[in-house]
């Protein structure tokens, strides 16, 4: 007789579009920074759904706030007025400095209508820019625009042609300038590189950045979709390394699990956009707005300077275990956003024994362990991780 999970992947595999490789875990509830499997075997959580969840797995404050809102009004659409939309918009320009929010479903949703903005913005003033420049590693999501702007050569090529993209190193600021002719939109950059492998941008090149768009005219998208809202412990990083994005992508944490993204504008862009211009059905609605309110207000209670202090134990401690195995080339990163670089091999044993030990971590760009646990990590839990870490390291030839 076949268990309950061999019957959850005989569906999977016979209904759904096999474009996922599933790691072979059914997972059936949550609690903290725990996921646990349909055998109630705990798992300490330091992927969070990529960075989504970051108020852990089951907050009561959040799933006290989805069931009064799901009882009360979920949906309306963009018709109409509601009364958490501008609240959100409120609160993420205050953090941010921009004025302008347009909400949305999703990271790479947002990256899209980031670009569809640039374009708009030079189209109204008469100007023909339609090319975008962006970094070597980058990944900005999946959909045809985002696509555009993702560096790694596989996942574009299927679909090209695409949008017209100059890739440069983020370590060669005259590439960057050498790039940026009079017929750039954007340069679009992420502060700290998360599926490239945790790659912080450098300040020189932040400053060539900066120097660029003043020089070149372009606008400068800031994708802040995983290493914004905190995750750092600031609550955007472009602005920790001087940078001044004219428009802004975000996701993944906003919404604790919720599925809710935002583009956040300058004016001078946002004056140069047009009712009908762009739209979503589902974008803001109460629900996911309601979700982003609970987050918001984790962090402005305490959830930024959380961060900073967790940040900073966990790091001490990779720093320790770097120390003591010698496989760990690099550690990378910034606050609850780590990334250690060791062989491939290496790493992709490290991520199978912390699993197999209870500890889900994952591998990005082939040989980079990834870990963004929830925002709301304990110092027990962070030591709790390190220690299985440690053993799993132990093991490695």
């Amino acid at each position: 007789m076949a268990t309950q999970d061999q019957e959850i992947k005989a569906v999977e595999a016979e209904h759904l579009l096999q474009v996922y490789r599933r790691i072979p875990v059914v997972f059936a509830r949550g609690e903290g920074s725990y996921l646990f499997d349909t055998a109630d075997r705990p798992y300490l959580d330091f992927v969070s759904g990529l960075g989504v969840a970051s108020l852990g797995h089951a907050n009561p404050d959040l799933a006290a706030a989805l069931a009064d809102q799901a009882r009360t009004l979920v949906h309306t659409s963009n018709l109409y007025f509601h009364p958490l939309q501008g609240e959100v918009g409120r609160r993420l320009t205050a953090l941010s400095g921009l004025p302008r929010a347009f909400f949305c479903n999703s990271g790479t949703e947002a990256v899209e209508g980031c670009l569809k903005f640039a374009r708009r913005y030079w189209h109204t003033r008469g100007e023909p820019r339609t090319r975008f420049v962006a970094l070597e590693r980058s990944f900005h999501g999946r959909t045809l625009g985002s696509l555009s702007t993702t560096w790694e050569p596989g996942y574009r090529a299927p679909f090209e042609p695409l949008l017209d993209v100059t890739f440069v190193s983020p370590n060669d600021p005259a590439a960057l300038a050498a790039a940026c002719g009079p017929d750039v939109a954007a340069i679009i950059v992420e502060p700290i590189q998360g599926e490239g492998g945790i790659w912080p941008l450098t300040s020189p090149f932040a400053d060539a950045v900066t120097d660029v768009c003043r020089t070149s005219g372009a606008l400068l998208i800031a994708d802040e979709i995983q290493c914004g809202l905190g995750r750092t412990g600031a609550p955007f990083h472009s602005a920790t390394l001087g940078l001044h994005p004219d428009l802004m992508s975000l996701g993944k944490a906003l919404g604790g699990g919720v599925p809710i993204g935002a583009i956040l504008l300058s004016q001078r862009v946002a004056d140069a956009i047009s009712p009908g211009d762009h739209g979503t059905t589902y974008g803001g609605n109460l629900l996911a707005c309601r979700a982003a309110l609970v987050f918001l207000d984790a962090m402005a209670q305490g959830g930024l300077e959380r961060v900073q202090q967790a940040g900073a134990r966990l790091t001490a401690g990779l720093r320790a275990l770097a120390e003591r195995y010698p496989v760990i080339s690099d550690i990378r990163g910034a606050g609850l956003m780590r990334g250690l670089e060791m062989p491939a091999d290496a790493a992709a044993q490290l991520v199978d024994g912390a699993m197999s030990r209870g500890l889900l971590i994952n591998r990005t760009a082939g040989a980079v362990v990834r870990m963004l646990p929830p925002l709301s990590v304990s110092d027990a839990e962070i030591d709790e991780a390190l220690g299985i870490l440690a053993d799993a390291l132990a093991t490695l030839p």
